[in-house]
């Protein structure tokens, strides 16, 4: 299975419980991707809508950012809030919601499959992956 296509059939625990914190699972994700469109707006004069296609940029940008050569640490954040963005595209073109447990973060679809687009932004950084064949698999 490659990064691109890797999700986890796995129903989170705690059906109920897990269900009245949704939005709470959400807001952080949420915020990290607003504020990575905002650093890819003023830092890298880059737009990015929320549309599958601004996934092409962001693919882009992590390699460049790998081509540099940063250490993983120095862009962790910046992966993080793009692998969010990545999770944010697919939540709102498939109705598709966030799930937190133990400080992970997955995208759940309504397939009931579980996305990782947080960690597939590292998996990208390592040069393993695609934010952009993460989100054409996850919306079918």
């Amino acid at each position: 299975m490659t990064g691109a296509t890797a999700h986890h059939d796995v129903t989170p625990r705690h059906g109920t419980a897990q269900q009245q914190t949704r939005p709470h699972a959400a807001a952080r994700p949420a915020r990290w991707a607003a504020d990575a469109v905002a650093m890819m707006r003023e830092g890298a004069r880059v737009r990015l809508d929320y549309s599958a296609q601004s996934l092409w940029r962001v693919d882009r940008v992590i390699e460049e950012i790998r081509r540099e050569g940063a250490p993983f640490d120095a862009v962790r954040e910046t992966l993080r809030g793009l692998g969010a963005y990545a999770g944010e595209v697919i939540a709102r073109h498939t109705d598709a919601e966030w799930w937190a447990s133990g400080g992970e973060y997955w995208i759940r679809t309504p397939d009931g499959r579980l996305w990782a687009p947080i960690e597939e932004a590292g998996r990208c950084y390592g040069g393993h992956g695609s934010l952009r064949l993460l989100c054409r698999d996850a919306l079918g």
